[in-house]
C-alpha cells in the first residue's frame, strides 16, 4: 500500500469515513447524487466574497457556533416561530455577532435547483466556511459529506450551555477541542479561526477594566491603552464597538500567533496559551511556521466539522435551510 492510500485509510477509520456505498461521511459522498455541489457553492459564495471581504470570517464564525452545540447540524440556521413555540440557538447572548446566515439558505436554493433533496444545510454550511478559509488565503481542505439536518427544534438553552465565553481559558478549551478528538496542537490551531474578522468590545471589557490597579497578565501596555481608548468602560456603543482581531484581519494567515507572542491578543485565552506550558511552544511554532499551523489548521477542521454529526436516519434534509418541517 502507498503512503497516500495509508493516509486515506487511516483517516477513514478515525472519522468512520466509508470507502463506498456504506453509512457514514464520505468524501465522495455526492458523487452520484450532487457531483456539482463544490463548484455550485463555490460559484454562489465568489460574487459575495468579492463585494463583502468580511464574509469569510462570518462563515466561519456561524460554523464554528453551530458545531459547537452537537454537531454540525444546522440548527443555528433555524429561526424562531411563535405559534408553534420554537426557540432559536440565536436567542442566545453567546450568539451575538452571528451574522449573514441567509448566504446559507440561498446556496441551498442553489443546490435544490440542480439536486432536488439530496444535499444538507449542514453540508452546505460546512462547505461554504472551508471555502471562506481558502478564499482568504488559507489551506484548501478536503472535507467528508453526508451530514444530516437536525429535525428537533433547537434550545437556545443548550447553545447557551455549549458555546464557550469570551472569558474562557486554556483549560476549557483543551477540554472542548480535545473531547472532539482534537490534539493539543490542533486545539492551538482551531484557536488561529480568529486571524479573521473582530472581536466586540462587549467581549473584552471585562479583561480590560475587571483588573483595574494590577498590569493585565500577558498584554503589552499600549496595546492595552489602545484597546481602553476604542472601548471605553461603560460606554453605551460596547454592543456595536468593535477592533480588530489583527492588522491582516481579511487574510487567513499566521498573524494571530504573531500578535499574541508580542502581548497584542484580544481575549483573555490569546495571552494564556503564551504562556501556559501546554501550549507556549506550539504557539511559538505557529507564529514563526504559517505552514505548520496550516497543516494542524486543516486538520483540526476536519475533526471539528465530523464530531457528532447526525448521518443518515439520525437526521432529515431540510427544504429550507430556515426552517423544521
Amino acid at each position: 500500500m502507498d503512503p497516500k492510500t495509508m493516509v486515506l485509510v487511516i483517516l477513514m477509520f478515525v472519522f468512520g469515513i466509508g470507502v463506498e456505498g456504506g453509512g457514514g461521511l464520505r468524501y465522495n459522498f455526492y458523487e452520484n447524487s450532487c457531483p456539482q455541489l463544490e463548484n455550485i457553492v463555490r460559484a454562489g459564495l465568489l460574487p459575495i466574497f468579492l463585494t463583502d471581504p468580511t464574509l469569510p470570517a462570518s462563515l466561519l464564525r456561524l460554523m464554528f457556533h453551530d458545531c459547537q452545540v452537537q454537531g454540525c447540524d444546522a440548527s443555528i440556521l433555524v429561526d424562531p416561530v411563535e405559534d408553534r413555540n420554537l426557540t432559536s440557538e440565536m436567542a442566545t447572548e453567546k450568539n451575538f455577532g452571528i451574522r449573514r446566515r441567509e448566504i446559507i439558505s440561498m446556496l441551498k436554493t442553489m443546490v435544490e435547483a440542480a439536486c432536488p433533496k439530496q444535499v444538507s444545510c449542514a453540508d452546505i454550511l460546512v462547505l461554504a466556511a472551508r471555502e471562506a478559509v481558502a478564499i482568504s488565503g488559507g489551506p484548501q481542505i478536503k472535507i467528508p459529506l453526508g451530514r444530516r439536518d437536525s429535525s428537533v427544534p433547537p434550545s437556545y438553552e443548550l447553545a447557551d450551555a455549549l458555546i464557550p465565553p469570551a472569558t474562557a481559558g486554556v483549560d476549557n478549551m483543551l477540554h472542548i477541542f480535545t473531547s472532539k478528538g482534537m490534539t493539543t496542537k490542533e486545539s492551538v490551531a482551531i484557536m488561529g479561526a480568529h486571524t479573521l474578522g473582530v472581536t466586540h468590545c462587549l467581549n473584552i471589557l471585562k479583561r480590560l477594566y475587571d483588573h483595574e490597579g494590577d498590569k493585565d497578565q500577558g498584554m503589552e501596555p499600549r496595546f492595552e491603552a489602545f484597546l481602553k481608548l476604542n472601548c471605553p468602560k461603560g460606554s453605551l456603543t460596547s454592543n456595536s464597538s468593535f477592533v480588530l482581531n489583527d492588522p491582516t484581519t481579511l487574510i487567513f494567515d499566521n498573524q494571530y500567533y504573531m500578535n499574541a507572542m508580542e502581548g497584542r491578543g484580544l481575549l483573555r485565552i490569546d495571552a494564556e496559551m503564551v504562556m501556559n506550558t501546554q501550549t507556549a511552544r506550539i504557539m511559538e511554532r505557529f507564529a514563526t511556521d504559517q505552514d505548520a499551523f496550516f497543516r494542524a489548521f486543516s486538520t483540526a477542521f476536519v475533526k471539528l466539522s465530523t464530531s457528532g454529526v447526525l448521518i443518515e436516519d439520525q437526521g432529515v434534509i431540510r427544504k429550507s435551510c430556515n426552517v423544521i418541517d
